[in-house]
């Protein structure tokens, strides 16, 4: 439950732990709870779930380039210990999958024991642990550039669980829009003037000021300010203001000298 990205890292595999364990109950009431199967299923299942475990194992992020700032390493320290991290849950739950259905298609449930056998060392190889942590620092920092590796999982993230966090806050969200709609009053139509769009209210005051629709007229709302259209804006405050804004001008260019007229100029003769 730490508010971290370490946790957060944690939390996920977490989730992932457990997956195959209602897989393997599912596939057992398939195939009647036999366990055995074809030599060639399982020995299939069991090349898939080794070559995942030896690449879970190898497989590490990849170096950070030269001449980054502080920041930036420790942005893309975390963004790529995030991808390494994903890759292994991965890793771990496709020997699961290869596992249910050969198992299915042998008759037993062995294939697909062996890949559980094999998967979850890989799921334990994803959590951030010291070990798996140095590793990736390392790796990272194979070029000369320092990885702040500690000190990106030690950001402070807020706590969810995955699937569960969006899943709760989806049926939240649900139910307090239904309890909204249901003790709101319906809101009484106001008549509409000609020439009005349908669903524009009236602006009362716009209208008395220039004599035109609301369609037409200036409305009455208050002006926004460039800042809260684009952030880092600069804010001017009109009542401080002293004076009109001052207008830039480009210097003018320097004027050349005139040459004189074709006629002007004094005909040389040959001597």
């Amino acid at each position: 439950m730490a508010p971290d990205e370490a946790g957060q890292l944690w939390r996920r595999v977490l989730v992932c732990l457990p997956v195959p364990i209602p897989i393997l109950a599912v596939v057992a009431l398939m195939v009647g709870g036999g366990w055995s199967a074809a030599g060639v299923w399982t020995l299939a299942s069991v090349s898939v779930a080794v070559a995942a475990l030896l690449l879970a194992a190898v497989v590490q992020p990849s170096p950070l380039p030269e001449g980054l700032s502080t920041g930036a390493s420790v942005r893309r320290s975390l963004h790529r210990y995030r991808q390494i991290t994903s890759l292994r849950i991965g890793l771990g739950l496709v020997p699961v999958a290869v596992g249910a259905g050969c198992s299915i298609a042998g008759g037993g449930l062995l294939p697909l024991a062996a890949a559980l056998a094999l998967s979850w060392p890989q799921l334990a190889l994803a959590a951030p642990t010291f070990f798996s942590i140095t590793r990736a620092r390392r790796a990272m920092e194979a070029w000369g550039t320092k990885a702040y590796l500690w000190a990106a999982l030690a950001q402070p993230a807020p706590v969810e669980w995955p699937v569960v966090t969006p899943v709760t806050a989806w049926i939240r969200a649900r139910l307090d829009a239904r309890s909204g709609a249901e003790g709101a009053p319906e809101p009484a139509e106001a008549p509409r003037h000609s020439g009005e769009e349908p669903g524009e209210e009236p602006d009362d005051e716009a209208e008395a000021a220039t004599g035109l629709p609301t369609r037409l007229a200036t409305p009455s709302v208050a002006r926004q300010e460039p800042a809260e259209l684009v952030p880092g804006f600069p804010v001017q405050d009109p009542a401080t203001a002293t004076g009109p804004r001052p207008i830039v001008r480009a210097a003018a260019p320097a004027r050349r000298p005139l040459r004189p007229l074709r006629r002007d100029r004094r005909s040389k003769t040959k001597r």
